[in-house]
This record gives C-alpha cells, structure tokens and sequence, in this order.
C-alpha cells in the first residue's frame, strides 16, 4: 500500500508542480518557495491516491496468495473468510484514521497556509507573474501589461490599471519601469509615462505627466486579512456552522463537511471489494482473471457511482444521506459475502471445525 500511494502520489505531484515549476524557470522565484508550496499541495490529492492504493494493495496481494495456492492450504487450516480479511480490515482503519485527520486538520491548514502564500506572491511578487504581452490580474480589479520584458529585468511599455475602486479609476503609462524589492515590498519606478484618473460624476479626465514615478505596490494589495477563505480552507466546524447567510455559500461550505467524512470512509468500500471478489468461490488452477477484473470493474462503477451522487446532492441538499449509503455499500456487501462465505465453510471445511474444537 505504501509503495503503490507513493507511486500514484509521485506522478500526481509531478503533474500538479508543473505550473509552479514556471515560477521559477520564467518568474524568478527561490527555489524554497517551490518546495514549500510543493509540500502544501500533496494533502489535496492524497485523499484520492491512498484509497486507490489500498485498492491495488489488497488486489495484488491477495490475487498472490490465491496464484501460489497460499490460500488453499490456509483454508485448509480452518482460516474463514472473516480471519484472512482482518489484516485487510486493520489496515483500512489505519488508512482511515490518516484520512480523517487530513481531512479534519491537515487540509484545510496547508489549503490555507497555500491560498496565503499564493495571495502574498500575487501581491509581493508582482514582477514575477506578469507575462510579456498579456493582460495579468494580480489581483481583484488590478491588470498589469507589459510589452517586453529585457534581460536585466526591466520592462517597456508598462500599464497598470486599477479599477478597484468604481468611483475613481486609475490608469498609469509609461515607456520604461523597473521593479524593485525593498525591505517595505516591492516598488515600481517607472520613466516617461502618464496618470490618469476618471471622475464619473463630472465626467472628466485628469492627466498628470511624469519623467520618473514611484509607486509603492504595497499600497495597491488588499489586505489578507479581508480576503474570504474558501471552503476547502474552513474547519469542520465552520463548514457545519457556516456564519454565512449566502445561501449558495452555506450549500457548498456544507457539501465539503460531508466530503471530509465520506473520503475516508470509502477507504473501507475499497478495501472490502477485492476481498469480496477474490475470496468466495471455489479455486481454480487457470487463475483468477476474471475475479480480478470484476473487482475492478466494481470499484469503476463505485467511484462513477459516488461522483454522481454527489454532484447530484451538490444541487438537492436532500439527497445526501444517499451519498453515504452509496458510499458504505460496498463495504456493506463485501462483509455479507464474507460472513455467508465463512458459514458455509464451517459445513464444507471439516478442519475448520477441528480448528474451532482444538
């Protein structure tokens, strides 16, 4: 299980890194704040891998044991369906104990601790995300342009244009800007250019020239601590109890609650359908194939299930007790199986009951 989610895990962080990878190579940022922000992204999809690799575990394990005829010889010595599911079984609480602390703590911490970080490189590191020849909204109502980027790091054919406030757009031009880091933040001095600045109420336009102009981003962010935490950064506690009275809002903030209860609970689903699968039946020397596919066949149509009701409960509030029962179903079945499985081996299995009595 462990070598399977860090091989999932691997290629998942690889694929999502790749944008943060252009921080570097194109923006200029530190290589440590790669990392950090690497590091901070690897709960979001955990969540997703380590189900699955509890799934390819217990499959291949256990597919193994049937293969090298371990399982006969097991049965044979009065082990039930019950008895070979167990370490299955500890290993999914285990998994599911990780996964409830992600999802209670860990997430929303590093979703937030990202989204602060992501806010702060938008606002402080200005320079590093605008592309030449395109419009870059660092932040709400704020467009950067640039024409050309040289390589000392200075830019012609500079525009900024802040339309934050409704009442008093302003909008700057100039021919050459440099950017500066300061121990304050960072600083824009810009040469031969203009400022200028609409009045709706009297209709007119205010155009004041300049051959060397210093502006001080610091005074065109937002503060971080009026910026609003998405639900993915919110504790369970305030997604249960939003404080919102925005109806969509409070819909979704109690959506993601559920989700932080239902990722760890169909680890268990997913461990008990291999077992379901492999374990009742008869053995056969021309192998298991078609019990494997079954198995992923079923835990196919478990996960399309679940993303359906769900998507289906993220629009009728009503239906999310089904979201659970689809989600604890497989389990459901797969301990029914086992169980009936091991009466009848108590019957068919005469060590089994020499076992029992010794």
């Amino acid at each position: 299980m462990i070598f399977v989610t860090a091989a999932l895990s691997a290629a998942v962080w690889l694929a999502q890194s790749l944008p943060l990878i252009d921080l570097i190579v194109n923006r200029g940022l530190s290589i440590d704040i790669f990392l950090y922000l690497a590091v901070l992204i690897l709960p979001r999809f955990l969540d997703i891998v380590l189900p699955i690799g509890i799934f390819i575990a217990v499959l291949l394990t256990f597919n193994r044991l049937a293969s090298e005829s371990e399982l006969v010889v097991m049965r044979a010595a009065g082990l039930g369906p019950l008895a070979l599911a167990r370490p299955v079984l500890i290993l999914a609480a285990v998994a599911f104990a990780i996964l409830m602390s992600f999802s209670l703590y860990v997430l929303p911490v590093t979703s937030r601790a990202f989204k602060d970080l992501q806010f702060e490189i938008r606002n402080r590191f200005v320079s590093s995300l605008i592309q030449e020849g395109t419009f870059t909204t660092v932040s709400d109502k704020l467009t950067f342009y640039i024409r050309n980027r040289e390589a000392n790091g200075n830019v012609t054919g500079l525009l900024i244009n802040d339309s934050r406030d409704p009442q008093r757009p302003i909008t700057i031009l100039a021919q050459r800007a440099a950017f500066v880091d300061t121990p304050a933040g960072t600083r824009i001095i810009m040469l031969n250019g203009n400022r200028q600045q609409f009045d709706p109420q009297t209709r007119k336009l205010s155009i004041l020239t300049f051959e060397r102009y210093t502006l001080d981003l610091g005074s065109l962010r937002d503060a971080p601590v009026v910026r609003f935490r998405g639900a993915e950064e919110r504790f369970f506690g305030e997604l249960m109890f939003p404080t919102t009275h925005d109806p969509l809002i409070r819909r979704s903030f109690i959506m993601e609650a559920h989700q932080r209860l239902l990722v760890p609970l169909s680890v268990l689903s997913f461990a008990l359908i291999p077992l379901a699968c492999l374990l009742p039946g008869e053995f056969s020397r021309r192998g298991q194939v078609k019990r494997v596919l079954i198995a992923v066949g079923a835990a196919f149509l478990f996960e399309t299930a679940s993303l359906g009701v769900n998507d289906f409960a993220a629009r009728f509030g009503q239906a999310i007790p089904l979201m659970y029962i689809v989600d604890l179903a497989p389990f459901a079945i797969g301990m029914m199986i086992l169980m009936q499985r091991g009466i009848r081996l108590g019957v068919r299995w005469p060590g089994y009951a020499v076992a029992r009595a010794g």
